[in-house]
């Protein structure tokens, strides 16, 4: 059973910087047993990141949709795993407001970080927190999974010009907002029949390149890599074949 003390021991030893922006996804199974649980899990982030921006997904899109299009800000639970629930829920948590791929933030800067979420119509879309991802050169840390989980590949995709990602056609959607005001967010959802299961080809290149490093947190295999060099090694890959990302 890991400990606390030891989870903080295996991220000093990752690379990450503790004063600047970290973007968590992971799987909390893959860490092996933890004393006290996933609670434990996002206590060692939070304690270690105290100094910077500890973000996590607090994403919705399995759980708002046709039929149940309306995201409540505090209430809805997110459809990425046990850790992120509880993440969110913590004292000084700000979670943005996007019906679908909202994520949870503490530290310098987060109220200011997740705002303006609800005016964005895609998943991903410029101005939101994942383009503020790689405006702040944040690291992206995969805890246990790789990168069909890395969720910023989506935001490359939007921005860099991949195409058949998006439907053409937006949905009607709503954000209840903490405060109990009602938003209409009309949304250009994802129809991309492969998803993000063709983000791993990328794994090796960036391995290749330097951007990609690997290490260990308890069981669990990390991959930890900078937001802006990840952008810069997808992008001219998607322009020279807008549907790189497209194909197996």
């Amino acid at each position: 059973m890991y400990t606390k003390s030891e989870l903080n021991q295996y991220l000093k030893g990752l690379g990450i910087n503790p004063k600047g922006t970290l973007k968590v996804h992971l799987s909390y199974k893959s860490i092996g047993g933890v004393e006290g649980g996933p609670q434990v899990v996002v206590d060692a982030l939070m304690e270690f990141m105290k100094d910077g921006l500890l973000v996590l997904p607090a994403h919705t899109w399995d759980n708002v949709r046709a039929g149940n299009p309306v995201m409540d800000v505090l209430y809805t639970p997110t459809c990425v795993g046990v850790t992120t629930e509880i993440f969110r829920k913590q004292p000084g948590i700000h979670r943005s407001w996007h019906p679908t791929h909202s994520v949870a933030a503490v530290g310098e800067g987060a109220e200011e970080f997740v705002e303006g979420e609800h005016l964005i119509n895609t998943p991903c879309g410029k101005g939101g927190t994942y383009y503020k991802l790689w405006e702040r050169d944040a690291q992206i840390l995969l805890i246990g999974v790789n990168f069909m989980r890395n969720t910023f590949i989506h935001g490359i995709e939007e921005w860099d010009g991949a195409v058949g990602i998006l439907n053409p056609e937006f949905a009607d959607y709503y954000m209840i907002t903490p405060d109990g005001k009602r938003w209409h967010t009309p949304q250009y959802r994802h129809c991309s029949p492969l998803g993000s299961r063709t983000f791993t080809k990328l794994e090796p290149q960036a391995l290749q390149e330097g951007i990609l490093t690997l290490g260990r947190f308890g069981d669990a295999t990390t991959r930890l890599m900078s937001a802006r060099k990840l952008r810069e090694m997808v992008a001219p890959l998607l322009a020279e074949d807008s549907e790189y990302l497209e194909r197996y």
